[in-house]
């Protein structure tokens, strides 16, 4: 087991279930180990396998056992090392700050949190020499202050907590929906009108990395957006979110036929503007009741230069 593995962040319970699905019948067991647990090499998944950490239907099983629907698989996973998170003199964008909370612009390409290949150069480690400590400690030692998170290639405003009573208050504004979360994205395509897309969204049955629409034991999702401006073959967007489900935006957009772009994981393969990395979507403004103060809090951040040539680029065809 290698060093990063040894340090990956899991689940409180050790123990994990999962039930076999129609779609993963015939398939090796260590396949699908691989495919359900992403975070980890199949080389580890096969030496748990090994080891006798993982059983099927109560009973040891070898890595190239061939499963069947409904078949339960049990894997006993060792107890994490949690890796020390230090403070980093990283730049900010402060938006907003006082003793409650910070609002953060978050570039293009900076991971929110540590997570595996990640516990260095995160907003994390910048908060926590911005703030000196300050941060609320409900997340756990790894997402200090993180009440929500946006993806590592979305821009944009992001509430981070300096203590628990402000972290609680917010988080029951994000499990409410009355949180403002409006974003700007180019996606694909024309979109004529104004619309609401509302279904569920959970985990991709077979690309464990992905989320996607209306799948079993999906979370309810709506997302509702303005047509801003309209282009030959994209359309310029205003997407609010009254859920935050992971990759939402992107899942909702990709659904309707109209994925972000620049998305290298729900959009085309090929990107028709060489150089540009990850989606075209910026978390523009950000909205709640002030913890303390009890009155309403909105902070925008502006599009990032990269957003606007882009747009520049469009307009003149």
């Amino acid at each position: 087991m290698s060093m990063m593995e040894k340090n990956r962040a899991f689940p409180a319970e050790q123990l994990m279930c999962i039930d076999i699905t129609g779609d993963e019948t015939g398939e090796r067991l260590d396949r699908i180990l691989a495919g359900r647990f992403p975070d980890f090499t199949r080389s580890y998944l096969q030496k748990l396998i090994q080891e006798g950490a993982v059983s099927v239907n109560e009973k040891a099983a070898k890595a190239g056992a061939r499963l069947t629907h409904g078949d339960r698989v049990t894997i006993s996973f060792p107890e994490p090392e949690i890796p020390e998170i230090r403070p980093e003199p990283v730049p900010l964008d402060v938006l907003y700050e006082d003793s409650d909370l910070i609002i953060v612009n978050k570039p293009k390409g900076m991971v929110v949190h540590p997570a595996p290949g990640h516990y260095s150069g995160t907003l994390v480690n910048a908060l926590m020499y911005h703030c000196r400590g300050s941060l609320s400690g409900i997340n756990g030692v790894l997402r200090p202050g993180i009440v929500h998170r946006i993806d590592q290639n979305t821009t944009g405003s992001l509430v981070v907590c300096k203590n628990d009573a402000a972290h609680r208050a917010i988080a029951e504004q994000l499990q409410a929906h009355s949180i403002t979360r409006a974003y700007r994205a180019i996606v694909h395509g024309r979109i004529s009108q104004d619309g609401t897309i509302h279904t569920t969204i959970g985990r991709h049955p077979q690309r464990r990395k992905e989320m996607a629409v209306n799948v079993p034991n999906g979370r309810d999702a709506v997302t509702h957006y303005h047509v801003l401006e309209q282009f030959d073959k994209f359309t310029y967007v205003e997407c609010r979110l009254e859920t935050g489900r992971t990759h939402q935006i992107r899942v909702h957009m990709k659904s309707i036929g109209h994925p972000v772009l620049g998305d290298d994981v729900y959009g085309p393969s090929k990107c028709p503007f060489p150089g540009l990395e990850g989606q075209t979507l910026h978390a523009m403004t950000i909205g709640f009741i002030h913890p303390s103060s009890g009155e309403y809090l909105e902070v925008s951040a502006p599009l990032p230069e990269y957003f606007e040539e882009l747009l520049k680029k469009l307009r003149r065809g």
